[in-house]
């Protein structure tokens, strides 16, 4: 087996993975990236419509205003110090990868060019404002390239194709990883004084998702295992534009560009649930909306989508009701949305410059995760012990600046802010951290579980399990819930997680480029994520963001204002029968905003 040893291993290839490697080469250390993917794969690249950050170039707009759309949109769970953090380092992060060379569209007179997302306003919920930078409707692509140069430049090592699949601790300490290379079956052990983890979410526990078949939560599920707790799993955003059929992500940026949502009688039915800001509303009140129109009857054709319509016909006659002068054309959708008409025609055949688009709400980001302070230092328990040497950032981890619900463009914006300063923190840790050896025979345990699957004996394929997840939790713990659904999801995953590690059987026994042992080891990782969210769920008695039970309706700030953190109930990282799961609701919401301002005290959400 061999052993790499390096000063930080980066697991990950997406955006915050990049801007960490960057910042702690830069900062002297000496860093590998280590990717299940071609680092330009990753799934950044899915990341459409803009990153926002209050730059005011085409009016008004303050980081103020970014923090207190953020922690209301959040449902007042985000905690308030990581959600200044993020709205005031967005303009300098934003800046820096202009002069990386981030071709970012521009306004006539040059200067970065905004567009409205949802949920983001003028002062203080007054107006919606125009503060997403995109790249037509390529953002995190183009994030991602030019990251991805930019470490180059700087000698960052990539191991690419080559799967993370435990983490090895010693001395209370995190020492490294182990990997599998996919071209040979090979592991590999990666030493080091610091480990980031940037692995991204787990959109795959779902049925309907517009996460890559990528996104299978291995960092988490690898670092529950050994562990580290995980912070608010019960709260997962479905986005409201998903291409019906497919979960294809439609990004915001259409209906930040006049785009509107219309049901089967072409009402604009958002004027109903969300009657200031309408279509821009935040992402869980538009998909519950969407779902409300279904349920009642006024799906498309009486099934379960709504239109989304871009037509110039249809955005020139909303844009003059509601007096504004700006119009657009054909011309203009082709440029700025030139992402969306390609997937739409490619994909469903349907040409968005003359019919409106079929969507429905997809299984889309993690507001939970890996447990992290601001400087992405992970987190162990409510009191904030920090693990040495270990580090996360991105959508695997959480640093709550989400809170309860996502605001559109603020994925991108976590991912350079939080990955720049874990980067930051990083290159200071290395120079005066000791390398602290291995343990014995660190690949011992995971080699032992890759064995046990390879020669398993069962009947129960690993497709067949995990259709039969993804098909439970989108049924019982989606974009509403209720309890004894939510339990009756939550017994499915046990059960079909005890078939997984008893009755379990692959067809590919070899070594090279083997996706069936590999899929099949993600289903795993699968499973323990959609256990760990549905206890969550089943746990918060109460609606909050994205978690809205329909039998607890309202948002009960004095007994819930508070953080779940979700932890392995027992020593084996990959026990035979039921796992359980301790849940501990004691690490309070950090609300500093709201002692300097009181506007930032939770109060009811009103678009």
């Amino acid at each position: 087996m061999q052993t790499h040893q390096f000063d930080a291993i980066i697991v990950g290839a997406g955006g915050a993975g990049l801007m960490a490697a960057l910042y702690a080469s830069q900062g002297g250390a000496n860093v590998a990236v280590v990717s299940k993917l071609y680092p330009t794969r990753s799934h950044t690249g899915a990341a459409l419509g803009g990153i926002g950050a209050a730059l005011g170039n085409l009016e008004e707009d303050k980081p103020l205003w970014h923090m207190y759309d953020t922690v209301k949109g959040g449902d007042y769970l985000a905690d308030q110090d990581a959600v200044k953090v993020l709205a005031e380092e967005a303009v300098d992060s934003i800046i820096e990868l202009e002069h990386m060379g981030l071709p970012f569209d521009r306004t006539p007179d040059g200067r970065i060019s905004q567009r409205r997302f949802g949920g983001h306003t003028s002062n203080f919920g007054e107006k919606a404002v125009r503060r997403a930078c995109h790249s037509a409707d390529r953002t995190g692509h183009m994030i991602l390239q030019t990251l991805y140069q930019q470490c180059i430049k700087n000698n960052v090592r990539f191991f690419d194709e080559y799967q993370v699949v435990d983490a090895i601790m010693n001395q209370g300490a995190m020492v490294g990883v182990v990997a599998i290379q996919l071209g040979t079956g090979e592991f590999h052990v990666f030493h080091s004084k610091a480990t980031l983890f940037a692995t991204g979410g787990w959109g795959r526990v779902w049925q309907v998702t517009s996460n890559a078949h990528s996104l299978t939560g291995d960092g988490t599920a690898i670092l529950f295992r050994r562990g580290v707790p995980m912070e608010d799993m019960e709260f997962y955003q479905f986005h409201p534009t998903g291409l019906y059929g497919l979960g294809v992500l439609l990004t915001e940026g259409i209906r930040g560009e006049g785009g509107v949502l219309l049901n089967r009688h072409g009402e604009r039915f958002m004027e109903r649930y969300a009657p200031n800001i309408k279509d821009l509303a935040s992402r869980d009140v538009v998909s519950r909306s969407i779902y409300l129109e279904v349920r009642e009857g006024r799906g498309i054709g009486n099934k379960t989508y709504v239109h989304l319509d871009i037509r110039p016909e249809t955005v020139n006659r909303y844009l003059a009701e509601a007096g504004e002068t700006r119009r657009i054309d054909n011309a203009y959708i082709a440029k700025n949305l030139a992402e969306t008409l390609e997937v739409c025609r490619t994909y469903l055949g349907v040409d968005p410059l003359t019919e409106p688009m079929p969507v429905a709400p997809t299984a889309h980001y993690a507001m939970g995760g890996i447990p992290t302070n601001v400087d992405a230092e992970v987190i162990m328990d409510a009191g904030g012990t920090i693990m040495p040497g270990l580090y996360a950032a991105g959508e695997c981890a959480c640093v709550s600046c989400h809170g309860a619900n996502r605001l559109g463009t603020n994925s991108l914006v976590d991912l350079v802010v939080f990955g720049r300063r874990g980067g930051k923190k990083i290159a200071e840790f290395v120079k005066q951290a000791n390398l602290i050896p291995l343990p014995n025979n660190p690949a011992e345990e995971v080699q032992a579980e890759f064995n046990r699957i390879r020669t398993s004996k069962g009947s129960s394929k690993p497709g067949a399990l995990r259709k039969q997840m993804q098909d439970s939790m989108m049924d019982h713990i989606g974009v509403f819930r209720e309890e004894s659904s939510m339990i009756e999801g939550r017994d499915k995953v046990i059960e079909l997680r005890n078939s997984y590690m008893n009755d379990l059987t692959i067809d590919d026994s070899g070594s090279i480029f083997n996706t069936d042992l590999m899929e099949a080891w993600e289903l795993g990782c699968l499973l323990d994520i959609a256990q760990v969210t549905a206890e969550s769920a089943v746990n918060r008695k109460e609606s909050r963001g994205a978690h809205s039970r329909e039998d607890f309706k309202n948002r009960d700030d004095e007994n819930w204002l508070v953080h779940t953190l979700a932890f392995p109930d027992e020593t084996d990282p990959y026990p035979k029968s039921d796992r359980k799961v301790r849940l501990d609701n004691t690490k309070s919401v950090n609300r500093s905003l709201e002692a300097e301002d009181k506007r930032f005290a939770p109060k009811e959400r009103v678009y």
